[in-house]
């Protein structure tokens, strides 16, 4: 994906347009001082799955590869990345235009509306377009530093925010983040067949909280009954790109914000999958 994102004497005026460049109706600039090479949505059909968990574990795998990696946080109304890396309450500086990406002790470049809040706990009372228009505003008006990989943290759901994303960004790719109960398996396709229908390409499927080991005899518990992910990633053709246990030494770290110290390799197939792209 090139830096500027639109070709020479392009307008980003697609509608009107009969050229098949594959620029996918790209009306969000870049600052002229950034440079984002790849950007990986992250989302899911609903809350409660540890969408931003997993975020958070690919752009620390990806940074441990040396790649100068990013997170958007597109969770306008709840965002939880700031916490997770021991940032949270810290204000942004820039200028009238242009901001300055936060960033973690590891080098990760993170941008949320966090970082915008006076007291971390005021709620953002926003309707759907002005929280769109957010996001839109954190790719262009940030000014993110040679970001080989950028990780756009989605909220759950199919609306506003993905929409924008999936038509305003560069995406290269999707994961999809699931967890095992039934009622998921139709949020998920849900998610999917989105994704698919918007012409974004999915990486792969990954599920959260996918069971516990036994702290006594080692043996699997599926705590919240059996995974429907194998059957989802056959149905749609699709990897399953981890399985992720419930782990109290995964919990304390994102509650402590030390999500960067947690030495795990539970989603070093995504990583793979993603450089292959």
């Amino acid at each position: 994906m090139a830096t500027t994102g639109v070709p020479a004497g392009c307008d980003t005026d697609c509608g009107s347009c009969d050229k098949t460049c594959g620029v996918r109706d790209l009306r969000a600039h870049l600052h002229a001082e950034s440079a984002v090479r790849h950007v990986i949505g992250v989302m899911s059909g609903k809350g409660g799955v540890g969408k931003s968990f997993v975020t958070s574990l690919l752009a620390c795998a990806m940074n441990r590869r040396e790649k100068h990696t990013a997170i958007l946080d597109a969770d306008i109304t709840g965002p939880s990345i700031p916490e997770a890396f021991g940032v949270s309450g810290i204000r942004v500086t820039g200028t009238d235009t242009a901001l300055e990406p936060v960033t973690t002790d590891g080098g990760i470049q993170l941008m949320s509306m966090d970082f915008l809040l006076d007291d971390n706990t005021d709620p953002v009372i926003w309707r759907g377009p002005v929280i769109a228009g957010a996001v839109k505003q954190f790719w262009e008006n940030v000014v993110w530093h040679d970001v080989d990989y950028m990780f756009v943290d989605m909220p759950p759901g199919t609306g506003d925010v993905p929409l924008t994303v999936f038509q305003s960004l560069p995406v290269d790719g999707i994961i999809v983040v699931s967890s095992p109960q039934q009622l998921v398996r139709v949020i998920v396709e849900k998610a999917v067949k989105m994704a698919t229908l918007m012409n974004i390409p999915i990486i792969g499927l990954i599920e959260n909280m996918s069971y516990v080991t036994c702290p006594d005899c080692g043996g699997v518990i599926n705590v919240y009954g059996k995974s429907n992910i194998e059957a989802i990633a056959r149905n749609y053709a699709l990897p399953v790109l981890a399985r992720i246990p419930i782990e109290e030494s995964s919990s304390s770290a994102i509650d402590l914000g030390l999500v960067e110290q947690l030495d795990v390799d539970y989603v070093d197939a995504a990583i793979e999958r993603i450089l292959s792209l």
